[in-house]
């Protein structure tokens, strides 16, 4: 897909969307359960979509959260829910859809104390703390949001006692038990009036529970100590409120660029398309923080639910894939606290760079599909220390080797650039520099391309035989892979490997795009022709299929 003209230039007020035509079709459009498109459908995090396409409507969010209620109740989950949102403006109206139907179930749920947004990191901390504390109230949780998504979009996931995003067969429940309510006009889901759901909720510190563990994460001393500058763009998102916090407990450093929370996010730059999209890995969405990279020796940037990170420094954003690299070496050479055995987690689509690091360490590699909920299991198990996505999501484990958070946390990862640089005196580039000095440099780049619904799911139910090539720009296909190596778990779409570079397609859970991923160890020449003959094969599947 070409760049947009505008790619970076400041929104203009047509680009704007009309908050009050979204928020209006969010309570007066009616999902048709006979449409695909209309039906409740758990991605790789949750169900998305817009009140515009009649995707994410009221009926969607008392459908799903009826159905929470019953899956949790049938699961023997008798502790609270904690419950935290975004700053999108579909993410306030579904919260309140949200409280009318869990406290309806006798559900009690924590909710900010004071009002305000929660990321979805500090809910899956919030959670695993509960139930490291008390084994006889089980806690779980729900979070709203459609992460980085463009501001008409909404979006719930469901967090089970693990912290992280529920199972696919607990989601496969979930949705299942909504579409049939949906198919019911909702008669099976039980409400109370939004002002009695209100005085139901339990307020909740959010903020001080997590702020206060973060040492045990992060060396905040190291970053102290060594006076680091510290930027940070929250991007109008959950965070926001959080730095000033962080910043006072630890003595730090920390300036907030821009402290806008507006729902129509009209602060933010376009992206490369052209859409407003809070996407902290896009250079273009971060233009404004990439303008003031001089003024400090570190920067970031998040999405708005907080579970990605943007890395800045003295040369620019950092490539996420680079930044897992990095983070991985820097992680398992400085944390003595963590065992010998524990492992590396990546998914499928994730640069190389990650494989070799983690051999030069001697470590294990677990390569699953894209989506944390796959991570959520091992982590639990004591199995991994590091997972990391190419999307910018990361977590990690605790000094002492004890399990933070299992789902993505984007504070720990952009805190953890001040720590690298503080304790090791390189920035992030530098850093990757290195490592590549000694493991090579591979040639990465995921583009996307329109894809209609019907397309989407002709990629999802791909098999190795639907590609019918031998060769791949220029080479030998030595791999059709629609499975991962580390748990045999489908991935959505397919990934062709030769001995010298690799693709994948997957489409987009959030999107009307499918995701081209690939990898050249040769030259940036060969990763455009990998690209190129990705793009043809696709294609040629999508005509087999008649879409």
């Amino acid at each position: 897909m070409s760049t947009h003209s505008r790619a970076g230039q400041p929104a203009e007020p047509g680009d704007l969307v009309n908050l009050p035509k979204l928020m209006s079709a969010f309570y007066q459009l009616v999902p048709d359960v006979n449409q695909d498109a209309q039906r409740v459908a758990f991605g790789t995090s949750g169900h998305r979509g817009s009140s515009f396409d009649i995707s994410f409507n009221q009926a969607h969010i008392h459908a799903i959260c009826q159905a929470v209620a019953e899956y949790r109740k049938a699961q023997g989950l008798n502790g609270p829910l904690f419950l935290g949102m975004d700053t999108h403006a579909l993410s306030e109206a579904a919260f309140g859809a949200a409280l009318e139907v869990l406290t309806a179930n006798g559900v009690e749920v924590r909710v900010q104390q004071g009002g305000g947004y929660t990321p979805t990191p500090v809910i899956s901390h919030a959670i695993l703390a509960h139930n490291r504390a008390d084994a006889g109230q089980i806690a779980d949780g729900i979070v709203i949001t459609p992460s980085h998504n463009p501001p008409r979009d909404g979006g719930i996931k469901y967090n089970g006692p693990d912290g992280g995003p529920a199972s696919a067969a607990a989601t496969s429940q979930i949705q299942q038990r909504a579409n049939v309510l949906l198919a019911e006009g909702n008669a099976g889901v039980k409400r109370l009036p939004f002002a009695q759901a209100q005085q139901q909720v339990t307020p909740h510190d959010y903020v001080a529970g997590y702020v206060n563990d973060l040492d045990l994460v992060i060396d905040m001393d190291a970053i102290r100590r060594a006076g680091i500058r510290i930027g940070v763009d929250p991007l109008g998102g959950s965070g926001l409120a959080y730095w000033p916090h962080i910043a006072r407990r630890y003595n730090l450093d920390i300036t907030l660029v821009n402290e806008r929370q507006d729902a129509d996010f009209s602060f933010m730059p376009l992206d490369h398309d052209g859409k407003i999209r809070m996407d902290c890995s896009s250079p273009y969405s971060m233009s404004n923080l990439l303008a003031l990279k001089d003024e400090f020796d570190i920067a970031c940037g998040n999405d708005p639910d907080y579970d990605r990170h943007g890395i800045v420094d003295a040369d620019g954003l950092m490539n996420p894939n680079h930044y897992l690299a990095v983070c991985i070496h820097y992680l398992f050479t400085h944390r003595p606290g963590w065992r010998g055995d524990l492992a590396v987690g990546k998914t499928l689509v994730s640069s190389s760079i990650i494989d070799r690091v983690a051999a030069s360490l001697e470590r294990p590699l677990m390569e699953v599909p894209v989506g944390f909920k796959w991570y959520v299991e091992p982590l639990m198990q004591g199995r991994l220390a590091f997972v990391g996505e190419e999307s910018a999501g990361a977590s990690f484990l605790r000094k002492d080797g004890g399990v933070w958070t299992t789902d993505k946390d984007g504070f720990i990862p952009s805190l953890l650039a001040a720590e690298i640089l503080a304790v090791t005196g390189k920035t992030p580039h530098q850093y990757y520099a290195m490592l590549t000095d000694t493991l090579g440099r591979p040639h990465y780049q995921r583009v996307d391309a329109p894809a209609t619904y019907a397309q989407k799911k002709v990629l999802t139910e791909l098999k190795p035989e639907s590609i019918k090539a031998d060769t791949l720009a220029g080479d030998a296909i030595v791999a059709r892979l629609t499975a991962a190596p580390g748990n045999d778990a489908p991935i959505g779409g397919l990934k062709v490997v030769t001995g010298q570079g690799w693709f994948a397609a997957r489409p987009s859970g959030t999107e009307q795009v499918y995701k081209i991923y690939a990898e050249s160890f040769r030259s940036e020449a060969h990763l455009e022709q990998l690209i190129s003959e990705a793009r043809e094969l696709v294609s040629e599947v999508f005509a087999r299929a008649g879409v």
